[in-house]
């Protein structure tokens, strides 16, 4: 059995906060084989920081990140430079590795994509989902309501993006689904920290939006996810303005 790692100071020399700090207080994460241990590496840092584990402008160290995931420093480093090409973490000479710290204006134009390309989704659905289809959509619905309960964002935002997801597979357009699945991670990412603040109002409306593909009615399906997908545009852009909870 490995050893605890020990505690570190949760800011390195630069006053940027490193690795360790939020790793210490959670237990290992010991990636699984026998896939590909690169790839394992890469899905296991991309995953901790879309869950904000590790959060934007955060310092990575590769060595802390390794003992972390109880693996040499090797697919870490492979890792990084991968997340480094999809824009997940930025490389800076003579300082090391740092989690991407979007712009207001990146995460504007991905949820604008975002926008379009789910309302033409929930428009697709509602013409034809089956009886069992909203059925499921109910479960996943209930799935959402008792996270917010339960006040578990990531829990939240999984059961968010799960609903959204099978919409989409409701929509019968392959090409639709693929483009939606390029852009998930990320707006899992967005969607973390506003999950909570935005969480009644975005629950209340799925019900709507389910009630509307029940109906197969096509037009206000369509209207309630555009209107849906764009209160959660202006809310990630509202999110520094409002009171802490």
């Amino acid at each position: 059995m490995s050893q605890p790692i020990s505690p570190l100071p949760d800011r390195g020399p630069t006053g940027r906060r490193t690795a360790k700090g939020p790793l210490s207080g959670t237990a290992s994460r010991r990636v699984e084989r026998p896939a590909p241990l690169r790839q394992v590496v890469y899905e296991a840092l991309a995953e901790l920081i879309v869950n904000r584990t590790l959060e934007p402008g955060q310092h990575l160290v590769e060595a802390d990140l390794a003992e972390y995931l109880g693996v040499s420093r090797q697919p870490v480093r492979e890792a990084l430079q991968r997340l480094q090409t999809e824009g997940w973490v930025d490389l800076k000479p003579a300082q090391g590795a740092f989690v991407h710290l979007p712009t207001e204006e990146e995460a504007d134009q991905l949820l604008s994509v975002r926008s379009v390309l789910e309302t033409h989704s929930a428009k697709l659905a509602a013409g034809l989902a089956t009886p069992e289809d909203v059925k499921r959509l109910w479960e996943l619905q209930n799935e959402g309501v008792e996270a917010l309960a339960a006040e578990d964002i990531e829990r939240l935002v999984a059961a968010n993006a799960s609903l959204h997801a099978f919409i989409t597979e409701l929509s019968g357009n392959t090409v639709l689904a693929e483009l939606i699945g390029l852009v998930d991670r990320r707006v899992r990412w967005y969607y973390t920290p506003i999950a909570r603040p935005r969480g009644r109002d975005a629950w209340y409306e799925h019900a709507q939006l389910i009630e509307a593909i029940a109906a197969k009615d096509v037009v206000v399906a369509e209207e309630i996810m555009t209107k849906h997908t764009e209160r959660t545009r202006q809310a990630y852009h509202e999110r520094t303005q409002a009171p802490p909870a």
